[in-house]
């Protein structure tokens, strides 16, 4: 044996110390060979497997080799040579591997293509071609999320749309994630990042680069961006569509210029209450893609009577016009915008607390606008009756118009309006406008009768009553909508006029907050309107009765929305209204407020029930929560508010 195995010195075993000068150098055992076949005893698997070594009689776990020992340039050829779900499955390991997986660009990953079946032809077209959407919002905003998301929509369809919504959370979004999408994500077609203190041009500038398909692009407050960020984006971004910016202080003219000079397919921009933005960005952006940008909304900007010079100039293309607190802009601002006549296309124009919107400024626009459509005027104190009336008559295709806290519009102005608008105009809203007052007895009738309009819309207007409905009820016989709200001055006499004038069919009404009607108006309305109603809204009508709901149930067979909260309704007139239950298509009804209405409708809410989408039951103290509970299971289908 000794010859054997060659020991040197005594041909005893050793039965001190070990044959070898370091027992733990494991190189000197010699591994077994494949054609060594060993035999040991059956035995109980072991608990626990942990390699070990033999020293002196001891054994000694040996700490495990980790692939973390490898430096990152050898993990980056390893990380970039797996597939979709093995990739996703290291990213989960460890924040280091998701940096490392995060950093590596789409182009860099080597694809081993085994087969070209038409199954892998068509797993390659479809990755990353941006179907995936994505939302990271408060707390959850995190760069660790951002890599995440990034790393494992990659080869899921390609992630198309990232929403990041940040607070003031001390882990929060920085350039770190952003980078991570613009290295993984190039499919990215829709981008918002609000509140995003922490993300600068440095994150942005990734996403450009990487994200070369990006169309929408919404930014809100995010004071690091800059020009520079807004300039990367044209420039490798050249299919962006619309651009969105909101309270970003550090983002001025030159964005926009670059912008407008290298996005040919800017269609929609909206910019507010960005200071460093003046009338050389306006211009150069809208001068420059004067062919394709069709909406523009401008507010809170210390732009002049330039930029809208320029919108009248070249806005060749515009339809839609938004302009809202514009301190600097003046009455010759809305003239020349006028005058300019490039606003041949234009469809919609909402003017919001303008001092420069007065008479002669509306009146050049609606010259100015032969093809106008809408038109939403706000909070535009030197605007009266004069300019809207000029306005009207101008815009022959004028099919809506709404004013809101215009004060000197008075009822000469309104009916005015009516009196002369073209053969279009189907919509009229006055909300909150103090300088109505109701017309007398001796108001002569209107000469002629505007066949087109169909809605009017009068809101918390208090001067509006009794004899402004009478002659209505003259003007418009097409109407189809009604909508009175907060008007304690209109009483049941001057709605009944209305409603037996309306030769088409009523279809929507709403009187909520109308205090002075009673049932009698509801009784008529199902008589001369139950065959067209689908809609009626009677909250806060505390003179409103179990009668009115027998009428509806008798009457308005089309009826599908019903409100009566406040309403001095009780269990009688619910159980009316389930009596005709098999007739009516009743989907939504609400009697929040009504204490009158108890448990003892418990049955006829259940029969209600079976075409019932929304039910509202709040405030209705005669109604016990096991019975709102019971409710909430037996209409499984309905959405039951208590």
């Amino acid at each position: 044996m000794s010859q054997l195995f060659g020991f040197a010195g005594s041909d005893d075993f050793n039965s001190g110390g070990t044959v070898y000068t370091n027992p733990k150098d494991t190189s000197l055992f010699l591994p077994l060979g494949h054609h060594v076949d060993l035999y040991y005893p059956s035995r109980k698997r072991s608990r626990v497997s942990v390699p070990f070594i033999f020293d002196g009689g001891m054994f000694e776990p040996k700490k495990q080799t980790s692939i973390e020992v490898l430096p990152d340039e050898c993990l980056f050829e390893v990380f970039r040579r797996l597939e979709g779900q093995e990739r996703s499955a290291c990213a989960c390991v460890s924040k280091h591997f998701l940096n490392l997986l995060s950093s590596i660009r789409r182009e860099e990953f080597s694809h081993v293509k085994v087969t070209e079946t038409v199954i892998s032809e068509s797993v390659e077209e479809t990755e990353g071609d941006g179907y995936l959407s994505r939302s990271l919002e408060g707390k959850k905003a995190t760069d660790v999320r951002v890599a995440a998301v990034a790393v494992g929509t990659a080869t899921r369809g390609g992630l198309g749309k990232l929403s990041i919504r940040g607070c003031n959370s001390s882990r929060k979004v920085t350039d770190v994630g952003l980078k991570a999408v613009g290295r993984c994500c190039p499919s990215l077609r829709v981008l918002s990042l609000w509140k995003l203190s922490s993300v600068t041009d440095e994150g942005l500038c990734e996403i450009a680069e990487g994200c070369r398909q990006l169309e929408k692009l919404d930014l809100c407050q995010c004071p690091g961006i800059t020009d520079k960020g807004l300039q990367a984006i044209a420039r490798n971004c050249p299919s962006l569509t619309d651009l969105t910016i909101e309270s970003c202080g550090n983002i001025g003219n030159q964005g926009l210029q670059a912008i407008g000079q290298s996005c040919a397919n800017i269609k929609s921009v909206s910019i507010k209450n960005c200071p460093a933005v003046g009338d050389q960005g306006i211009a150069g952006l809208v001068s420059s893609a004067s062919y394709a940008l069709t909406k523009v909304k401008l507010q809170a900007l210390n732009i002049s009577d330039v930029s809208l010079a320029v919108i009248g100039h070249y806005g060749k293309s515009v339809t839609d016009l938004s302009l809202s607190s514009l301190p600097n802009v003046s009455e010759r601002g809305f003239w020349v915008m006028g005058n300019g006549h490039g606003l041949q296309k234009l469809r919609s124009l909402a003017v919001t607390s303008c001092p420069g919107a007065t008479d002669a400024g509306i009146k050049s626009v609606g010259k100015g606008c032969p093809n106008l459509k809408q038109l939403s005027i706000n909070k535009c104190a030197f605007l009266s009756d004069n300019g809207l009336v000029a306005f009207v008559k101008f815009s022959a295709a004028l099919e809506s118009v709404q004013l809101e806290e215009c004060h000197r519009i008075t009822q000469f102005g309104f009916f005015g309006s009516l009196l002369n608008c073209g053969t279009k105009l189907k919509a009229f809203s006055l909300v909150n406008c103090m300088g109505i007052r109701d017309l007398t007895a001796e108001t002569p009738l209107p000469p002629s009768q505007c066949e087109s309009l169909q809605s009017v819309s009068i809101r918390n207007c208090p001067g509006f009553g009794d004899g402004s409905l009478a002659f209505l009820s003259k003007l418009c016989p097409q109407l189809q909508n009604l909508e009175f709200t907060g008007l304690q001055g209109v009483t049941d006499s001057g709605l009944i006029l209305v409603l037996e004038m309306c030769k088409s069919g009523l279809v929507k009404v709403n009187l909520s907050g109308c205090t002075n009607l009673s049932d009698r108006v509801v009784m008529e309305m199902a008589e001369h309107h139950g065959w067209t109603l689908e809609t009626l809204n009677l909250e806060g009508c505390s003179r409103i009765t179990d009668a009115s709901l027998v009428a509806i149930a008798k009457s308005c067979l089309l009826i599908s929305d019903l409100d009566v909260s406040r309403c001095s309704i009780t269990d009688g007139g619910v159980g009316s209204l389930a009596a005709s239950s098999g007739l009516l298509g009743l989907q939504v009804f609400s009697v929040s407020g009504c204490s009158m209405v108890s448990d003892k409708s418990f049955k006829s809410l259940v029969k209600l029930g079976q075409t019932l989408l929304g039910l509202n039951l709040q405030h209705c103290s005669a109604i016990s929560s096991c019975t709102s509970e019971l409710l909430v299971e037996q209409l499984w289908r309905c959405d039951v508010l208590y």
